[in-house]
């Protein structure tokens, strides 16, 4: 018994790396910390009440942003555990099995782990606010696709511990992925925590989709809506389109896995390259899905520190809405060296010149935004000044990548893997954190300290271009990626030496962005005008932190930039004030379904990752059970009254 107990153990758990003892530590003690502080504070009803079972949309939001932060230092010491490996010629820091599940989790958890939720939590905390909404369409969706994400991103996450974590990249691909070359649970919760978390991010689209399509204020039409409900209603579009393609992928590689299906193995008939096929045709549009929003938080903050409306709105727009439709003819650009006819090549090789085209228009309306504006170079504004070369650097490399007779020398070099970090770090990282220091005051109700954010600035950004740039030349060089050691006779060392300590440099940003938000807390700026930036949009009309209702009064919007031309028309006395009409709001009432139901895919998940079929029943019996619930579950609402509306104004400092 007890032996058999051990062998199980010694299986079910990660052992002999001493890197993975000193995690499991940490998580020991940082869980006991946890339940510690909950117990002694006596915090539990109100972690029930207030977070896990909200459906408010900024609490969702704050959870997002919470979630996304530690994945991003999850994947940020992943990527410095490679970077030390590499650091030098002959290096044995870590093992190779073990640099294969590093650089597969850390390209995991970069993208559908920290990318997709840092972009849903800036969705969540704007959206409504700028449309003048008092809530997405979907309260309990929204809430269920957090939940989702978060299990499966957990469920990921624990590969690490137990069963061991996926090595055979970041997308998988077969035969690498298949039994015979990957026979332990580790694709398995690929598979699953994917699955599970981009259900959620399904729902999510969906769901902010009606919202921009419905929920606008009255008068706000689509042609005056701001830049970034534009921007997110185009990312929609690609996530409603790509992911049920991600969805049916992942299925079929588990099928090959667990039921011995031949999808995408050649000795059954199937076919390994129609797997990269379908995984790019999802692959290529969410690097779009992720950095189209961005796209539109640079406008909202160039217009605004520059104090002028943006140039070429409906340029932008228009850009934005054909990103989305180029994004699907992009994917083949993958995998030139496949063998293909020249027309399917060429066709490939010139869509993915045509999306440089729409980006290239912002790039100037953006410029020309800036030109002779006067520009106020705080934190939003500095990252999105230190996009625009980053960008610029990354599109032109792409450019490069897309001659198809010129990718037959790129093909997974390194010089792939610096164009690829330059466009997704300098667009989407640097553009969701100009978008958190923007909107961190509607959200908190205070600033972030200026002078630590500029120590987090320039680190991370001189660190970028000290880590990357070499990478270019080292691709020129012959190195390519998933290299796991190397020889001094190549002549990269000292190339990825220098590589390394630009890695280190971005991580000690990183350190002082967190730092800085500590400090902050108690010391941040309070924002006692809901409108800190001298705004241009409608979330800055009402105070900060937001009230749960979001509008005491529900506005009406007649021109584009709605609150920035009240305000003139205030200043120049031209402006009529309307006498506001207190009504009962109507708001969604708290469920803690979606929290429960999540964790039964969870079950489902795991179960159906060690193969544990019984364990997978009681997970889908425990989600049909709650679905059940929720279809009989009538009391789903309720009215916030007049007098409440009134107290809650009067405490944030307003009169209604």
């Amino acid at each position: 018994m007890w032996e058999n107990i051990k062998d199980f153990a010694s299986t079910f758990f990660v052992t002999g790396d001493p890197l993975i003892y000193g995690a499991d530590v940490s998580i020991v003690l940082t869980i006991i910390a946890i339940l510690f502080v909950l117990t002694k504070y006596k915090k539990w009803g109100w972690l029930w009440r207030e977070w896990l079972t909200t459906v408010d949309h900024k609490r969702i939001g704050i959870m997002y942003l919470i979630a996304s932060l530690l994945m991003l230092f999850r994947g940020g010491v992943d990527a410095l555990l490679m970077r030390v490996q590499l650091a030098f010629p002959n290096v044995e820091f870590l093992h190779s099995d073990h640099y294969n599940a590093i650089f597969t989790t850390h390209g995991t958890i970069m993208i559908l782990f920290m990318a997709m939720p840092m972009m849903f939590a800036l969705f969540n905390m704007v959206v409504p606010l700028q449309l003048g909404a008092r809530d997405v369409a979907y309260p309990f969706l929204n809430a269920l696709s957090f939940w989702l994400f978060m299990l499966g991103a957990m469920l990921f996450n624990l590969s690490f511990v137990i069963g061991g974590s996926p090595d055979a990249g970041w997308l998988s691909y077969p035969p690498l992925s298949q039994n015979e070359f990957s026979p332990g649970p580790g694709q398995n919760f690929y598979i699953w925590g994917i699955q599970i978390s981009g259900i959620g991010s399904l729902a999510t689209g969906i769901n902010f989709i009606v919202t921009i399509l419905k929920m606008r204020a009255p008068g706000m039409k689509l042609s005056k809506m701001p830049l970034f409900s534009w921007s997110v209603l185009s990312s929609c579009i690609m996530i409603i389109f790509a992911f049920p393609i991600l969805t049916v992928t992942l299925a079929l590689l588990f099928l090959d896995r667990f039921a011995g299906a031949h999808f995408f193995t050649m000795d059954g008939g199937g076919n390994p390259m129609m797997y990269l096929n379908l995984i790019w045709m999802w692959g290529h549009p969410e690097v779009y899905i992720v950095v189209v929003p961005a796209f539109g938080i640079f406008s909202e903050i160039v217009a605004t520190f520059s104090r002028k409306k943006i140039f070429g709105y409906k340029s932008m727009v228009w850009a934005m809405m054909i990103i989305a439709v180029v994004s699907f003819f992009t994917w083949a650009h993958h995998f030139f060296t496949m063998g293909t006819s020249a027309s399917v090549i060429a066709f490939f090789a010139i869509s993915t010149m045509i999306v440089g085209i729409p980006t290239g228009v912002k790039v100037f309306n953006w410029l020309f935004t800036m030109y002779r504006g006067r520009i106020s170079f705080k934190q939003p504004m500095l990252w999105t000044i230190a996009f625009i070369p980053c960008f610029v650097i990354g599109g032109a490399t792409g450019v490069m990548l897309a001659v198809a007779p010129a990718d037959y020398q790129y093909h997974n070099s390194y010089f792939l893997v610096a164009h690829f970090h330059q466009v997704l770090i300098g667009g989407v990282v640097f553009g969701y954190l100009a978008g958190i220091y923007y909107w961190w005051p509607k959200l908190f109700g205070f600033k972030l300290d200026e002078k630590l954010g500029k120590w987090g600035f320039w680190f991370w950004n001189i660190g970028f271009y000290v880590c990357f740039m070499p990478q270019y030349a080292l691709g020129f060089m012959g190195m390519t990626r998933r290299y796991y050691t190397y020889g001094w006779d190549r002549g990269w060392a000292d190339l990825n030496l220098v590589s390394t300590v630009g890695a280190f440099m971005m991580g000690i940003g990183f350190i002082f962005q967190v730092w800085q938000i500590a400090y902050s807390i108690k010391h941040g700026e309070r924002d006692t005008t809901g409108d800190p930036w001298n705004g241009r949009t409608l979330e800055w009309s009402i105070p900060s932190p937001a009230p749960f209702y979001n509008f005491a009064v529900v506005p009406q919007v007649k021109e584009m930039d709605d609150w920035w031309e009240t305000k003139e028309a205030k200043a120049n006395g031209t402006y009529k004030e309307q006498p506001a009409k207190l009504e009962p709001i109507h708001m969604p009432k708290n469920s803690g379904i979606p929290f429960i139901m999540a964790n039964f895919w969870f079950l489902v998940g795991f179960g159906f990752t060690f193969g544990w079929v019984w364990m997978a029943v009681i997970g889908f019996i425990g989600v049909f059970a709650c679905m059940w619930a929720r279809s009989f579950q009538y009391d789903t609402d309720y009215y916030v009254p007049v007098e409440e509306v009134r107290r809650t104004e009067a405490s944030l400092g307003r009169v209604v």
